[in-house]
């Protein structure tokens, strides 16, 4: 069996459309097609629903599925293997990362080309579960996530930093109460990340222990999209301290400390626990284990 049949198939199943998952493996579309009715007379079973186009996987293809991704990862990782066996590390690094770690994702890529300068790096912004999932099917060689609410399952870790939170807001904005405490938090005007990211359900789960609870006038999925919102001052927000040196020359930003708490979350990298591992996953975790990142991380 040709793994290039195999990728097809995961293409396909991946882009959901013959056209897209044909221009995905560089192939035209009857090639693809055909290699996937090839896959199907060499196991003899029909894999792909389809009438004038994709219909999704039989039974047949879902069973499958898991085992395809498997054998093209180990495929990919024994190229790596015997390639590095004499010689430098190479091809694409896949990293995923939560947005609150998107600061660090800098000196950890500079930490791996430095390291291994032949690597190409790909990075995916993406929620602490997806990348979980990414990682158990072979969609990406490491991530960068939190490490102890809803600790990743069946991974491997490395703890890079410690993550504790800032409020801000515009300097002409909202009257942000100085101190602040968790009740007067739990009354302003704010902007959040949506519940599908682990920032806010540790935030969320702070703030229920002492019986409050969030209710932001706006959410979204970065950042980025944050900040803007807060720059029109009707707003402010709540977001990793590793966020702080993006803020330095801002004159419309203000930072403000969040309510006293000696609690904090570990963010760190995790690569899937499968054995053997492939080179590029060993790679992350050697690296990441002698990591020094600069002063805006709080390393306990």
């Amino acid at each position: 069996m040709q793994t290039r049949l195999v990728e097809y198939f995961l293409a396909l199943e991946r882009e959901g459309h013959f056209a897209r998952a044909a221009a995905r493996c560089n192939v035209s579309q009857p090639t693809l097609s055909a290699g996937i009715v090839t896959l199907e007379t060499q196991l003899g079973k029909r894999l792909i629903r389809r009438d004038r186009k994709y219909g999704g996987l039989t039974a047949e293809g879902e069973a499958i599925l898991p085992w395809a991704r498997q054998l093209v990862a180990a495929a990919e990782a024994l190229g790596q293997a015997a390639e590095t066996a004499r010689g430098p590390l190479r091809g694409e690094l896949r990293l995923g990362a939560i947005p609150a770690a998107m600061p660090a994702i800098g000196c950890l890529v500079a930490a791996m080309q430095a390291r291994h300068p032949g690597l190409n790096v790909s990075i995916r912004a993406s929620t602490s579960r997806q990348i979980e999932r990414d990682l158990a099917a072979f969609e990406l060689d490491a991530g960068l996530t939190y490490l102890d609410f809803e600790p990743p399952a069946h991974a491997l870790s490395v703890p890079l930093y410690v993550e504790r939170t800032m409020l801000v807001s515009a300097v002409d904005g909202v009257v942000v109460p100085d101190p602040l405490d968790w009740a007067g938090l739990a009354i302003l005007p704010l902007c959040l990340l949506h519940q599908g990211m682990q920032n806010r359900r540790i935030l969320d789960a702070r703030l229920a222990e002492r019986g409050l609870a969030l209710r932001p006038l706006a959410t979204a999925d970065s950042y980025v999209a944050l900040l803007g919102l807060v720059q029109q001052g009707r707003l402010c927000s709540i977001i990793p301290d590793s966020h702080a040196t993006l803020l330095d020359g801002l004159s419309w930003a203000r930072t403000h400390a969040m309510p006293q708490t000696d609690e904090g979350s570990r963010v760190g990298v995790i690569v899937s626990d499968s054995a053997p591992m492939g080179p590029l996953a060993q790679a992350v975790l050697g690296v990441a284990r002698e990591m020094r990142l600069p002063p805006g991380f709080r390393i306990s």
